[in-house]
């Protein structure tokens, strides 16, 4: 367990790790970061490359919590469940540019990590957070390790949900989570990927039951995260960034890997995964070792969507880290 408090008192004099800090400091009179004056309810707001959906979910005086999701194009829908932490403070999503309610140019181009770093922080600056909780799932945890790294003084503390610091890594995880299906499964996966078809049917639903096992065990899928996938299916970002699933990316997050930065997070970090998450536990393992406070736990009947499987002890241990970190900040 990490000491929270003298985290805090050092965390402010890191900023100058060698990285350029995305933001000034400062703080509302209430010490609240503004969160008891962002207005609740649907608007878009102008971010590099268009506009995108925002929805504050709830209000209070605590500090907000600032949600990123996956996908990459898979919009804030299947994350809906983190609305249970709004009764004392605001939740905020929003679609990443090119999915969900936002808008979504046909440009390839736009997808690259930067312009979605770049994103975030207009998305913060127009709802004018100054001391707020970082939320990120997945490809929203690589994007919130990617913002991380300019050292933002405003963040207060983070959830990495589910994800990891390398690309490589959680392919290599996925392949050996895959050694754990059925053999025919696995013959079909080998087959049609060595023809490059990602698209027959057979294919598809082999594909399938690798998520019913380390994707979402819930039978049915909950409908928020239906129309997650709904998001991604043809998604020009997924398509340009990831590949053709979750085990098979040739996009341009392929390489990419901060491992050797992560001690330069200089926030207290809750990571959280699944007992049968896609994201294998050596992911996880990584992400304790590198950065220098974290707390960890993992839900023994979830796989990626512990949100949903595992829903009400995931709540309680997102409220009880946040409401630590609500007090620790005060002093």
């Amino acid at each position: 367990m990490i000491d929270r408090r003298s985290v805090l008192r050092t965390s402010g004099a890191l900023a100058a790790g060698g990285l350029v800090p995305v933001v000034a400091p400062g703080r509302g009179r209430n010490g609240s970061g503004g969160a008891s004056q962002l207005r609740p309810g649907e608007r878009y707001v102008d971010v590099p490359g268009g506009r995108v959906w925002v929805n504050v979910v709830g209000s209070g005086r605590r500090p907000a919590l600032l949600v990123l999701h996956g996908g990459p194009g898979a919009g804030h829908d299947y994350l809906e469940s983190l609305g249970d932490l709004a009764d004392d403070r605001p939740v905020v999503f929003y679609d990443q540019l090119g999915c969900g309610r936002s808008e979504k140019p046909d440009d390839p181009a736009l997808w690259v990590v930067d312009r979605f770093v770049a994103e975030l922080e207009a998305v913060r600056r127009a709802l004018g957070l100054r001391r707020y909780h970082l939320y990120g799932h997945s490809w929203g945890g690589w994007l919130a390790i990617e913002y991380l790294l300019r050292q933002p003084r405003e963040v207060s503390a983070v959830v990495l949900a589910s994800t990891s610091a390398s690309a490589p890594q959680f392919v290599a995880g996925t392949r050996q989570l895959r050694t754990l299906l059925p053999a025919d499964v696995q013959r079909v996966l080998d087959e049609y990927e060595a023809k490059g078809d990602y698209t027959a049917p057979e294919y598809l639903d082999a594909v399938n039951v690798f998520y019913a096992n380390f994707f979402c065990r819930l039978d049915p899928y909950p409908e928020a995260l239906l129309r997650s996938a709904a998001n991604v299916d043809g998604n020009q970002v997924y398509a340009t960034m990831n590949g053709p699933n979750e085990f098979v990316m040739t996009g341009n997050l392929a390489s990419w890997d901060r491992t050797s930065k992560l001690r330069r997070i200089r926030r207290p970090v809750l990571l959280t995964r699944g007992r049968y998450d896609e994201f294998a536990v050596d992911c996880t393992d990584t992400l304790e070792e590198r950065l220098p406070f974290t707390e960890r736990v993992e839900f023994p009947h979830s796989a990626h969507m512990a949100m949903w499987e595992d829903r009400e002890a995931y709540m309680r241990t997102l409220a009880s880290f946040l409401s630590d970190w609500d007090r620790a900040a005060a002093h």
